[in-house]
């Protein structure tokens, strides 16, 4: 459970900005999303393969550019 203690005087939007960098670092809600569907384990490997194919292109063509 992620806690934030709320310093006196301190803004909500401040607490509330400290939560949701906490919330991210966590990775909760990208594991929910992995989780609302089964992948096969083949699958799994190749869209990270082709993930990955796309970043390196991207990064020799902003090279290039």
């Amino acid at each position: 459970m992620i806690v934030v203690h709320v310093k006196e005087n301190e803004s909500i939007d401040k607490a509330l900005k400290r939560f949701k960098k906490k919330f991210e670092k966590t990775g909760i809600m990208k594991e929910l999303r992995a989780r609302t569907y089964y992948e096969k384990p083949s699958v799994r490997r190749r869209n990270v393969r082709l993930r990955a194919i796309y970043r390196q292109a991207m990064i020799e063509k902003q090279n290039k550019g």
